[in-house]
């Protein structure tokens, strides 16, 4: 019967961060793999949603409150004015919000350039909607880009640029200088620009997010995404958004009736409190994920990682095997697993390019089977059992966990 496929969902494979967390819970191991919290959401919050719920706000629904406050966020932020009532399309998580992005200025045939590595859904949304991913490598180790090689990349078919920053998997907060460079391009070219910015709140050392909307002509061709899942620890719940100048917005919105109908309601109605925190609450949110970047890059160094770059925003440590270590980035997964009953990411499942000059180890791989993805987002007590899980079989492996150096 797989004859009965479309074309596009034959190239669609289970997700492999997907398949390490289900694989970490039938090992009972410790899932370090993917990006949601293991400790509880803000209390406030489901206190805020079992009362939605007890007062029956079950049905479909629009909460246009929570497009107010957004209006205001976008203001406050980055100086930005957005209308509301026409500006604001309210979707199921980010996801959903950014498929509705690129299905409402996506053709058949049109190329939209991202940068490598990059999260995997945004290809499968591109190809579902007929487009070709074009992909930027980013420059290790501190994943820089070059500018000359992005604005090569664009032709006469060129619609839309893909921008996440800060960044999964690298955490990398684009420079000011990159966002100038991004947005130049975007003006020159009349392309558009679809911005996932869901760590937008969590970023370290006293950097500040910049959404690439901001800049001088971006805005009418910017369509930003976002949602409560990271900000506020809760990304079962789905509530999420996608903001643009209201032709836009209002196709999104279309799309998205056509397919989920309404975001949860009860829920909705909770975000209502999320978007009213203070400012205490997202710089309480910053300090603790520092504090927990801080730990992962102490401990994963001192299992013999090479840790060139420490993560400016997110909650991901992207970290490379030492030079002289034989096995992949697969192989070291597996390895973790068995012996450590720890879970992470290979790297490889995040590159889709290889850099002009390859860059290769001394062990003859390129660097994209070099990197192993640590999410940090998760309790005190979660690290703490991953770190003597990972220090006690590093100290029966002689140094670094897994195999074999050379």
């Amino acid at each position: 019967m797989e004859q009965k496929l479309s074309s596009v969902a034959k190239t669609f494979t289970p997700s492999p961060i997907q398949e390490l967390s289900h694989l970490a819970q039938r090992s009972n191991a410790i899932n370090l793999a993917e990006g949601f919290p293991d400790f509880p959401a803000p209390s406030h919050l489901k206190k805020a949603a079992i009362s939605a719920i007890n007062s029956d706000f079950n049905q479909y629904r629009h909460v246009q409150g929570i497009c107010d406050h957004l209006a205001n966020i976008m203001k406050e932020m980055h100086g930005l004015d957005f209308d509301p009532r026409t500006d604001m399309a309210i979707c199921c998580g980010q996801t959903e919000a950014f498929a509705a992005a690129v299905f409402a200025i996506i053709d058949p045939g049109d190329e939209v350039v991202l940068f490598d590595p990059s999260y995997e859904t945004y290809e499968g949304c591109i190809r579902m909607a007929g487009g070709i991913p074009v992909y930027v490598a980013l420059e290790p180790p501190h994943w820089t880009l070059d500018p000359d090689r992005f604005i090569n990349s664009f032709t006469a078919r060129t619609k839309a640029v893909i921008l996440n920053s800060p960044h999964n998997p690298t955490g990398k907060v684009f420079t000011k200088d990159e966002l100038e460079t991004i947005a130049g391009a975007c003006c020159r070219r009349d392309c558009m620009a679809i911005t996932d910015e869901v760590y937008e709140h969590i970023t370290y050392d006293n950097i500040k997010h910049i959404s690439l909307a901001s800049f001088p002509g971006m805005q009418e061709r910017t369509i930003i995404t976002s949602s409560l899942s990271k900000t506020f620890s809760v990304t079962g719940w789905r509530v999420g958004w996608a903001i643009a100048p209201a032709f836009f917005a209002s196709a999104i919105r279309n799309i998205h009736i056509k397919i989920t109908d309404s975001a949860p309601a009860p829920f909705q109605e909770a975000a209502l409190t999320a978007l009213r925190s203070p400012p205490e609450y997202f710089e309480k949110l910053r300090r603790e994920y520092e504090s927990k970047r801080d730990y992962i890059v102490h401990l994963i160094a001192g299992i013999g990682f090479q840790i060139k770059f420490k993560p400016r925003g997110a909650f991901f440590l992207f970290a490379e095997l030492p030079e002289n270590y034989l096995l992949s980035d697969v192989e070291y997964v597996k390895e973790l697993i068995k012996r450590a009953g720890v879970v992470a990411v290979p790297g490889c499942g995040f590159f889709h390019t290889t850099l002009s000059t390859e860059k290769l180890s001394q062990v003859g791989c390129s660097y994209q089977e070099r990197y192993i993805r640590f999410a940090f987002c998760k309790s005190s007590a979660t690290l703490a059992a991953a770190a003597q899980k990972l220090a006690e079989l590093s100290d029966a492996m002689g140094g670094v966990i897994g195999g074999k150096n050379a």
